[in-house]
Order: C-alpha cells, then structure tokens, then sequence
C-alpha cells in the first residue's frame, strides 16, 4: 500500500464515523507510523508502507475512528507553541487556553523578575503552568491538581522543557492543600465548567476520554468559580490578579460572583469566536 492510497483508505474510514477533518487526521496517523513529519508525506505519496508500518497505521486509524482523540493516540499536543505529552489522565489542551496563557504571560511579564510568583489552579497537564514559566524569565509557579496522575504527567512536560526547578507541585482538591504563607501575584485557572447534565452531550473525544472531574462544574457549572471567588484574595498579594478560563454562556454570572466577593472585575476576553472566554480580576478590597 502506498502512502496516498492509506491516506484515503484512512480518511474515507474515518469520514464514515463522524471524525472531523478526517483527511488531516489520517494524514497524522500515517505520518506517525512512516515516523515522519505531516507534510513531508506530500514527497512521497507514492512510498510503499512496510506491513509493520501498514498495520501500525490501520491500529490508529481504527482507534481514532472509535473517537479516541487524536492526542491521545499521538501522544502529544502543542500548546503555545510547545510540544507537551498528552493522556488521558488530563484534559487535552484546548487552544482558547492559549488565550488565557497569553494574557496571564503579559500580566506577569510586566511584573519585576522577583515578583512573578504565581499559582495555576487546577494545572492538569501542566499546560499553562509550563508555558508562563518557559515563556516568562524568572517566574516561579505553584502547581495544584487534585489528581495524582495529572501532577505526574504535568512533572513530566515540566522536566521535558526543563521548568522542572521553577515549579512546584501540590496534590489536594483547593487552597486548604498549599503549605501556608505562600503568596502569590497571580492565580490562573481553567476550572470545570460544564454543567453536569451537559457532559452527555459532549462530543464522544471529550464525554468518554477527557477525566469526568475537569469537565463537570456541578449542576450550573460555577461550581469552581464560586470557591475560586471567595477563598483566593487571601492568597494574593496586594494588587494581585486571578484570571480565569469561562465556559459559553457564563462570562455575566462569573462576574456578579467575583463582585460579590469584592473583586474588580476587568474585561473580559473573546475568543477566536468571539465567545466570552477569560476573566480578569483584582485582589478584593479590604
């Protein structure tokens, strides 16, 4: 089998299941077998596959038609531009949360070196918390999760781009799991928030691969956002910020639930949908 005629044979396969783009996502799945970049399979469409090559493609292709994310079955995603180990004991970086990546980069960029301390809340694959720290010189990042398996795979993207000594890990389900007297000048998030009656719902790659606890945010899905509101101030320094990931539709109800708690909410982000996707907010008054 040539390279062109698995690519169709996989795409027309994955089309028939429902998989979206399933041109693009043969082609990753041929690509990863032949161990060679995705477009460099246009140079050689007529390359014959080995059998051990050609059964490798048909087992992923026949994976990812059963919905397994495509992340899953290559093993990596790229986040911010970094390439980071992908399973499934995390949620799958999704790319509005380069937008939170990317404003909490610019907040802590403009921050003295010794000041950029801060705190990703509920880290999962570690995206963000390795992002800020490999993009901001000098940051220093407190990592929590409550899952043991996600903090191993977050240690493992913080070793692999070498952020390893610049954060530090903590297992617990809120603040009560950080040792005392950390402070922080930043507190990003990108909490559960799918309402649970919503998550059957969801597409079959996130309903049945993505970990149930960092999707469902209770029955409205503000669950974590009422906790993030009223127990974080106290963990920021003066002045200190939270930004933090919102699902569709909630962009006012997080709002009036950070005021509440006497937060300065700032704008609040859009992303590539123009979907109201970040919070900004201020350490509450005293």
């Amino acid at each position: 089998m040539t390279v062109l005629e698995a690519i169709r044979r996989g795409s027309e396969f994955l089309a028939a299941r429902g998989v979206d783009s399933p041109r693009l996502q043969a082609e990753w799945l041929v690509a990863q077998a032949l161990e060679v970049r995705r477009l460099q399979l246009y140079l050689q469409f007529d390359r014959e596959l080995t059998p051990a090559q050609t059964e490798q493609a048909r087992a992923a292709i026949q994976r990812r038609g059963r919905r397994e994310p495509l992340q899953h079955i290559l093993g990596t995603v790229s986040f911010c531009g970094l390439e980071l180990r992908a399973s499934p004991q995390a949620l799958i970086p999704r790319p509005e949360t380069e937008i939170l990546a990317e404003a909490a980069l610019g907040y802590l960029g403009a921050l003295p070196e010794p000041d950029r301390c801060f705190l990703d809340f509920g880290t999962g694959s570690g995206c963000l918390a390795v992002a800020l720290t490999v993009q901001c010189a000098g940051a220093v990042c407190h990592a929590l999760d409550i899952s043991a398996s996600a903090l191993a795979l977050a240690r493992h993207n913080a070793t692999a781009h070498q952020v390893d000594s610049r954060i530090r890990f903590h297992q617990g389900p809120g603040f009560a799991s950080l040792p005392a007297g950390l402070c922080f000048a930043l507190i990003v998030s990108n909490p559960p928030y799918i309402p649970t009656a919503e998550i059957a719902d969801l597409e079959p790659e996130v309903r049945e691969f993505d970990p149930r606890e960092a999707l469902d945010g209770g029955a409205d899905g503000l669950n974590a956002y009422r906790m993030l509101s009223a127990e974080a101030g106290p963990w920021l320094a003066p002045g200190g910020a939270m930004f933090v990931e919102l699902g569709a539709g909630q962009a006012e109800a997080v709002r009036a639930l950070f005021e509440r708690h006497n937060w300065i909410v700032g704008d609040i982000l859009a992303d590539y949908s123009g979907v109201p996707r970040v919070l900004q907010a201020r350490c509450p008054t005293v």
